[in-house]
């Protein structure tokens, strides 16, 4: 058993023991995430949570491998570990990478180098990791996150602008549910033709499969190949020693093959795009969610000041949840993005409910 260090105050063993029931948790947050998973991801997070371990060598080490009055990890890291036994999502591993950035070992003391730099590089990793989820969440994920905040937001506006006028309950009703199916398929088809209009770009610009056929005739001292990779975006230099690499290999095994990478280096990722269909049925759907919101209270048969108000906490809480997600996912402060698509939401809606009033009659 390693003696303790009796150089250290109560206060620092405190510490010691909150550090080790942390890294004891984010070990625990990254195998359950690697239970998950398989292949290089797999490995990847059973490394991180290997290191996590080393690290917990270290302050059982100081502490003398006293495991009594071992603290519970702190609050985020146990929310970190409940949400990677529940979803083992993206969302786990986008709390993590911030969790990462927020480590206190570069000025604490009694925390090796090593092992401040090991917490700034995994949360390099677990950006890496957390960024391959974006992209398959890309497409889809940002029609529907955009599509639910313009619902949320334009339609908030427009039953609030009508509202302050002061007409009948119905005429808002029927505002509102118009401008849900107007904005709704607007938004779909606007997707649609977004994501298409991208997808034919990309692959406008993509190289010709076929030129590789033209390979092994080219000519070497010439080698147009060269041009190929200079309209790509390489310098000159580099364009004519790649291209003689190039042809020297396709020549010398006497077949057209070339490698994978032989007409160019422009590559799309299909995920990070999306399809069309799927993002405009996103679209539509989000939109058509999130612009249901502020007509419920006139569904539910509230009328003047105080469907008013229950429409503006309605859409409030559900600007807050969105803008957190898009916060959680981007990596960034979910508190300030929520309050940031709140600002935004409510501004827009107080434009129109002044208009309103002042263009209306008094909302009895």
């Amino acid at each position: 058993m390693t003696a303790p260090d009796p150089q250290a105050s109560p206060a620092d063993r405190a510490r010691w023991r909150r550090y080790l029931a942390d890294e004891r948790a984010e070990a625990a947050v990254y195998r359950e995430l690697a239970a998950r998973r398989d292949g290089e991801e797999r490995e990847i997070l059973l490394a991180l949570a290997a290191a996590e371990g080393r690290h917990e060598a270290h302050w059982l080490r100081l502490l003398g491998d006293d495991e009594h009055r071992i603290p519970r990890a702190d609050l985020r890291t146990r929310m970190l570990a409940g949400l990677a036994r529940t979803f083992g999502s993206i969302f786990v591993l986008a709390l993590a990478q911030r969790a990462e950035a927020r480590s206190p070992y570069s000025t604490d003391p009694d925390a090796t180098p090593a092992m401040a730099a090991d917490e700034r590089i995994h949360g390099e990793v677990v950006r890496g990791l957390a960024a391959r989820g974006r992209r398959r969440l890309a497409g889809t994920f940002r029609a529907a996150v955009f599509g639910a905040n313009d619902g949320l937001v334009s339609n908030l506006a427009l039953v609030l602008g009508i509202g302050a006028t002061g007409v009948p309950a119905p005429v808002v009703l029927f505002t509102g549910i118009a401008g849900l199916l107007a904005g709704a398929l607007s938004m779909g088809a606007g997707e649609y033709v977004s994501v298409r209009s991208q997808r034919e770009l990309l692959e406008a610009s993509a190289p010709d499969p076929t030129a590789r056929e033209a390979l092994g005739d080219l000519d070497l001292d010439a080698n147009e190949l060269a041009l190929v990779y200079r309209a790509r975006g390489m310098g000159e230099q580099d364009a004519v020693e790649h291209a003689a690499l190039v042809l020297a290999r396709v020549q010398a095994a006497e077949r057209v093959q070339s490698p994978t990478d032989a007409m160019g280096t422009v590559e799309h990722d299909d995920e990070a795009v999306g399809t069309g269909m799927s993002a405009a049925v996103s679209s539509f759907l989000f939109f058509a969610s999130g612009a249901l919101i502020p007509v419920l209270p006139w569904i539910l048969g509230m009328t003047g000041i105080a469907a008013i108000a229950t429409a503006t906490v309605l859409v409030s809480l559900a600007l807050l949840l969105t803008g957190a997600t898009v916060g959680i996912l981007s990596g960034a402060s979910p508190l300030k993005r929520a309050l940031r698509q709140l600002a935004i939401g409510l501004g827009a809606a107080a434009v129109t409910y002044g208009l309103g009033l002042a263009f209306g009659t008094t909302i009895g």
